[in-house]
């Protein structure tokens, strides 16, 4: 029996004992991972800025914070995220209860990215917990100290009968991926989520697939841009531009480049200094590779403002590029990386076009005072998320899903979405074994008359005056349901038309 197989049979034979469907054990893990957490905080700082360079403040605000709220909005409404959820019901079924019932997938893999290393390591996992999973837990290798973090920590405060942590590259991955998953969770780019996918399919395995893109920008006339190029150079340069959400490109109106350029500068100098190589809350980029391929991407481009790099130290100055066109080379790929390309266009209208011709977007992002505008791109083009003045908070808000669309990615997870991620709604229909005189309708030998009352009793009316206009419909339903049940009726009762 190989390694993987092996940690697959203990997984499911934990999974089958039903230990993981009690309130008590989630919420027992749960508190577990909070315990990791915060007991080891400054180790988790530790590992990150190994391997990212990542500051305290970033590593507290958008890795573990994160996590922390996550969790505790988990405990806090577990027992609420676990009741059956009451469906609503016409006539025919007024006595029956009917209901969804959250259960578990089983055995769930989810495989974390490099650029947040805990952060969507742990926020899947919580969903996992919460909904009664067993999970195998795969780290990016790319952030080998976060990585090494996580093998060594979180045996410590989980069930080691229901959570594995396997460390190692694309043979690891690969050999995993063979395995007969009930839910797969993958965070990272489209060209390995493809290849996710794929193997899933082979045993028809659902999966989520957190992705990317080029997540575009319009910034409209008329604003302050001050302001925009603060919420700007933050969502951009924040971990060096290694955000899924992070903007990519900027479309603006010609006459806003320069000024928009001016202001980002400005803005530039006022977060990292006139050196932001020397900077303590500047990242770097996480490999040679990496920096290689974005360095790249410069070529040919009109560099604004930045632009300067070190290899040694995988640094990549914040830097803005001027008079983009679609056609240029870093139009054609995701940026992941601190390069904003500004695109001018004639007005919002080519902006939407521009979108519409690429794939669908993670995140999209208008800077606009006019309403119109924003309700333009809203009922005109297709996004994971539309962010309205700012950029990237809208993944802190954990009571909105998270998730992309088309090649942006599959699913959506935080907060009691990834609850519901990882939850299977069983539908469920509870009759009682009274009242057969009226399930005599449905039996053959069927006729006209058990024809018209089926109809009757069934039938819905599209609405007219609201929500009321089905009031006296149902109170009759309701009424007849009793009536039923109080006399008893047979199928000679219904040999006349209603």
């Amino acid at each position: 029996m190989g390694q993987y197989e092996k940690i697959m049979q203990e997984l499911r034979a934990a999974f089958n004992s039903g230990k993981t469907k009690t309130e008590e054990w989630r919420l027992s893990q749960l508190h577990g991972l909070i315990n990791m957490i915060k007991e080891n905080e400054e180790k988790i700082c530790d590992v990150i800025y190994k391997d990212l360079h990542k500051c305290k403040f970033e590593t507290c605000v958008m890795e573990t914070n994160v996590c922390l709220a996550d969790l505790v909005d988990a405990i806090n409404n577990l027992k609420t995220w676990m009741k059956p959820q009451k469906v609503t019901k016409g006539p025919i079924y007024m006595m029956d209860n009917a209901y969804m019932h959250s259960e578990p997938f089983g055995v769930t893999l989810i495989i974390g990215a490099w650029n947040y290393p805990i952060q969507l390591a742990l926020l899947p996992l919580i969903g996992a917990i919460a909904a009664g999973n067993c999970a195998v837990l795969k780290p990016s290798e790319l952030a080998e100290h976060t990585a090494q973090f996580l093998e060594e920590y979180l045996p410590k405060y989980v069930d080691n009968d229901c959570f594995k942590v396997v460390n190692g590259a694309v043979p690891e991955t690969t050999a995993l991926l063979a395995e007969k998953f009930d839910l797969i969770f993958y965070t990272g780019n489209s060209v390995v989520g493809k290849i996710v996918m794929s193997a899933a399919a082979k045993n028809l395995t659902p999966v989520v697939l957190e992705l990317g893109g080029k997540s575009p920008v319009y910034v409209d006339e008329g604003l302050d841009l001050k302001v925009v190029a603060k919420r700007l150079a933050w969502g951009k340069f924040v971990n060096a531009g290694q955000t899924c959400i992070a903007p990519d490109y900027v479309m603006c109106p010609t006459n806003v480049q320069d000024s928009l350029i001016q202001m980002m500068q400005e803005t530039v100098k006022d977060f990292f200094s006139e050196k932001p190589q020397e900077s303590e809350s500047y990242s770097r980029i996480i490999n040679e590779r990496h920096w290689t391929r974005i360095e790249k991407l410069k070529e040919g481009c009109q560099v604004a403002v930045g632009g300067d790099a070190d290899v040694k130290d995988k640094y990549i100055a914040p830097t803005v590029i001027r008079d983009v066109k679609p056609t240029d080379q870093i139009m054609q790929h995701e940026i992941f990386g601190p390069l904003l390309p500004i695109m001018p266009v004639k007005d919002h209208k080519e902006a939407i076009e521009i979108i519409n011709q690429r794939d669908k977007p993670l995140s999209m992002y208008v800077f606009s005072n006019k309403k119109k505008i924003a309700e333009d791109f809203l009922n005109q083009t297709s996004s994971g998320a539309l962010l309205v003045n700012d950029t990237v908070v809208h993944g802190g808000l954990n009571t909105l899903p998270f998730g992309g669309v088309g090649a942006s990615g599959t699913g959506a997870y935080h907060g009691k979405h990834t609850f519901d991620c990882f939850s299977h709604r069983k539908a469920v229909l509870e009759k009682s074994m009274a009242m057969e005189q009226v399930n005599n309708l449905r039996y053959p030998p069927y006729t006209d008359s058990k024809m018209g009352w089926i109809q009757w009793l069934g039938s819905k009316k599209v609405k007219r005056g609201g929500a009321l206009s089905f009031l006296p419909f149902m109170v009759l339903g309701t009424v007849f349901a009793m009536l039923f049940k109080t006399i008893g009726v047979t199928a000679d009762t219904f040999e006349e038309q209603p």
